[in-house]
């Protein structure tokens, strides 16, 4: 599902929100969402999942193609973990 359909399925379950009404409300959550986890804040929602960010160390790898040692420095990542009731509603469908 991506976002325009995510707008689309509110729109036609809230007959009084117009579709510009919608796109601003997934926008919203959106923004507040990263605005959280770059600031180092946990997203959780209930029964769907929480997202973290984890930190990745810096590290050597090597060029598949050259061989040559490349350095990777240390980076943060969004990390996903999906709620008991998402598993669940997954894994009986």
């Amino acid at each position: 599902m991506t976002k325009s359909e995510l707008i689309d399925k509110l729109v036609e379950a809230n007959s009084v929100l117009s579709r510009k009404e919608s796109e601003a409300i997934i926008s919203i959550v959106f923004d507040s969402m990263s605005d959280a986890l770059k600031s180092g804040e946990k997203v959780e929602i209930r029964g769907f999942g929480s997202f973290t960010i984890r930190a990745r160390d810096a590290r050597e790898a090597r060029n598949p193609k050259s061989g040559e040692l490349v350095k990777i420095p240390s980076k943060k990542t969004p990390f996903f973990k999906t709620g008991k009731e998402l598993r669940e509603r997954v894994n009986c469908a």
